[in-house]
């Protein structure tokens, strides 16, 4: 049984880069179509998104992704990964936690 994988739309398989318009989604990320493909062998893929749903899934079918991808949600679903674009990984310590949430920069505005 393959495990499943979340995975966010925004700033991830999109070209997203903090300009949110709740009627349009951007365009497919360079790669990220080739990414899901060869994920998909291996995983359960969900995209994890706060867009709606049926804007979302038009998207998906619009960049021929829906062999591979299981399904568009908003519901953190047990899953073994979540990739997202505005995530810290908790190692443990709460401190560094801390400082990880006060330094924290999202990759495209480094």
């Amino acid at each position: 049984m393959k495990k499943t994988i979340l995975i966010d739309l925004d700033g991830v398989l999109n070209t997203y880069k903090g300009n949110f318009d709740k009627d349009y989604i951007p365009p497919i990320k360079e790669g990220a179509a080739k990414f899901i493909k060869n994920i998909s062998h291996k995983f359960n893929i969900k995209i994890f998104t706060t867009r709606n749903r049926l804007l979302a899934s038009k998207w998906v079918i619009e960049n021929k992704l829906e062999e591979y991808i299981e399904d568009v949600t908003n519901i953190k679903d047990i899953c073994y990964l979540l990739i997202d674009d505005r995530c810290i990984t908790f190692n443990g310590n709460f401190d560094d936690l801390e400082d990880d949430i006060n330094n924290f920069k999202v990759w495209y505005n480094n």
